[in-house]
């Protein structure tokens, strides 16, 4: 169990390197990390997930630049998740096929909190692997996969087709559909639903929320990669229990 969280927090480290990386089309290999503000090179023991952080008081060793507290957070985040993968798979082939999934919707959250894209490079990449994972994994077929990315990528085209027409602007990025056909592959298209509801739900009250203190108007574009990420990740871990609660609400 520890091991899963090292693991995770190891693995948050390079997840920060990615982030910061993949949206800027630089190698997530080398060069060695530095400082974005004075460039100097990040020595190994600067570089130890949460551990450095906090010795170096958040800041840079030789410029003493304040680090953003993106990367504690999300190395803290990934080490949770990965212990939460732990307990539900034990160290089993499943933890690690599902851990390279979840670890792929951490990267593209923060990617589109920060620049409001989702890349194809880790979108379409993600579609191909859940597809073939889906041979592998018990809970799911590769027919089930192949129509979830189907599903997935089909609804939310349709969605965003007939907004368009309708309002004569973009509503949704085709970033959105192409996660969404990812989603589908790991997933299966059974979760699509209450997946996509969640993700409307929380995405509109926060949205609202968020344009209400910010002052911003209604044409201010929000980023919907983040709360279907975070709708998917509740189904994950919470998908029975969720499914039981709705049918018993609402039918």
């Amino acid at each position: 169990m520890v091991y899963s969280v090292l693991l995770g927090l190891i693995s948050g480290s390079f997840i920060n390197v990615c982030i910061y990386r993949i949206p800027l089309h630089k190698s997530i290999i080398s060069p060695p990390s530095k400082c974005t503000n004075c460039g100097e090179k990040i020595n190994f023991y600067d570089n130890i997930p949460l551990l450095s952080f906090f010795i170096l008081l958040g800041k840079c060793r030789h410029c003493r630049h304040p680090v953003s507290w993106q990367y504690p957070v999300i190395e803290t985040l990934t080490g949770l998740l990965s212990l939460a993968l732990f307990i539900k798979y034990g160290l089993s082939y499943q933890y690690f096929i599902y851990f390279l999934f979840v670890a792929s919707l951490i990267i593209i959250t923060f990617i589109d909190l920060q620049h409001k894209i989702i890349p194809d490079v880790l979108s379409l990449p993600g579609i191909v692997v859940g597809l073939s994972a889906s041979f592998f994994l018990a809970h799911i077929s590769w027919l089930d996969s192949l129509i979830g990315i189907i599903a997935g990528g089909g609804c939310l085209f349709l969605i965003a087709f007939t907004y368009e027409r309708i309002t004569g602007r973009e509503g949704m990025g085709g970033g959105d559909i192409k996660l969404l056909a990812m989603i589908g592959a790991w997933m299966g298209w059974r979760s699509l639903p209450l997946i996509v509801l969640i993700s409307s739900v929380t995405g509109t009250v926060i949205g609202l929320i968020f344009l209400i203190l910010a002052g911003k108007g209604l044409r201010f574009k929000i980023p919907f990669g983040p709360f279907l990420s975070f709708g998917t990740l509740l189904y994950f871990f919470f998908g029975h229990e969720l499914t039981g609660w709705y049918l018993h609400i609402f039918l």
